[in-house]
């Protein structure tokens, strides 16, 4: 993409996602005006109108953001290591790996960083199932992966409903919410944004091997590309970035696949756009998800989980439509 154009692409999406923040601090179940939100930053606000923008709405807000652009980075990212635009942790079972491993770990009282090391395990077993269990004879055909992807995530679902079913009464419904996608509990956003702007930078960098690997394998290791090594970075880097989003936030799909394929529509293939453009994109759909989903029905609060499947799963069937003409 010319210079010139991918610097308006940037901009638009740094405006869009300075928006989407602002918008979520000013509705919810309680209306508030820019007023009140330049207050609460000043320091001129009441206790409780700065308790909600600055404890409650600018975390959630920021959590929202910081998950979303994992999700999408993690899309690209897995969608160059199996070489299928319609690769994505959720769709791939890697969400439904790290759940099941984070549901687990809740059962037995593990501390949070021992839930987090769960989540990671879950999902990076998905990741190395799914390609092992796909690979033919050097490639993935779109069938064999899509296939895999989904008796995995049927696996894995089967799974959740057995912990849930093994789960004290009492915590039943807020861990069938966090299944659903919740960031009701969202209050610490700098993890999820730390590990978004390291994930983007080094990928970023990284951009050319992305866009030699993207082509086949034969073809990166003809020009150098350690592929063994590099795969198996994106292995830990997809695992990590979907591990820590579903400890977050619970299980939300589709933004890895929506976000992508949107940008690569936009934009074109090229990582050294696609990545960071991915990453803002993601981050301001999911903060706009949420906010509808605590406003729209407010004061109760729907998961969020489910807008962004009503997003994707029509861009899901509309892709596979298409890939099958194509083959």
């Amino acid at each position: 993409m010319p210079l010139r154009p991918a610097f308006g692409l940037f901009f638009l999406l740094l405006l869009l996602s300075a928006a989407s923040i602002a918008i979520a601090l000013l509705y919810g179940s309680a209306q508030l005006g820019a007023s009140d939100v330049l207050d609460a930053f000043s320091g001129n606000a009441s206790a409780a109108t700065h308790t909600v923008i600055m404890e409650l709405r600018l975390p959630r807000a920021l959590t929202a953001f910081g998950v979303g652009g994992l999700l999408a980075v993690a899309g690209v990212l897995m969608q160059v290591l199996l070489r299928n635009p319609l690769a994505e942790p959720y769709i791939l079972g890697s969400s439904g790996g790290a759940a099941v491993a984070a549901l687990l770990a809740m059962l037995l009282g593990w501390n949070a960083v021992m839930l987090n090391s769960a989540a990671f395990t879950g999902a990076m077993t998905a990741n190395l199932l799914v390609f092992s269990i796909a690979q033919g004879t050097g490639s993935w055909p779109p069938a064999r992966l899509l296939l895999t992807g989904v008796v995995l995530a049927a696996g894995f679902s089967a799974a959740t409903t057995l912990l849930l079913a093994l789960s004290p009464d009492q915590n039943l419904r807020g861990m069938l919410f966090w299944l659903m996608g919740d960031l009701s509990f969202a209050h610490a956003p700098g993890r999820t944004l730390w590990l978004l702007l390291a994930i983007t930078g080094a990928a970023t960098l990284s951009a050319r091997h992305l866009n030699v690997l993207s082509r086949g394998e034969l073809e990166a290791a003809v020009l150098g590309l350690p592929v063994a090594t590099f795969r198996l970075a994106l292995f830990a880097v997809t695992a990590l970035a979907t591990a820590i989003s579903v400890t977050t936030v619970g299980v939300i799909g589709f933004i890895g696949l929506v976000v992508p394929h949107a940008i690569r529509l936009l934009a074109g293939s090229d990582h050294r756009l696609l990545v960071p453009a991915s990453a803002l994109a993601g981050g301001c759909l999911l903060v706009v998800a949420d906010t509808i989903a605590r406003s729209v029905l407010a004061p109760r609060q729907l998961p969020v989980g489910a807008l962004t499947a009503a997003l994707g799963v029509p861009l899901f069937l509309y892709l596979m439509s298409r890939s099958r003409r194509v083959s």
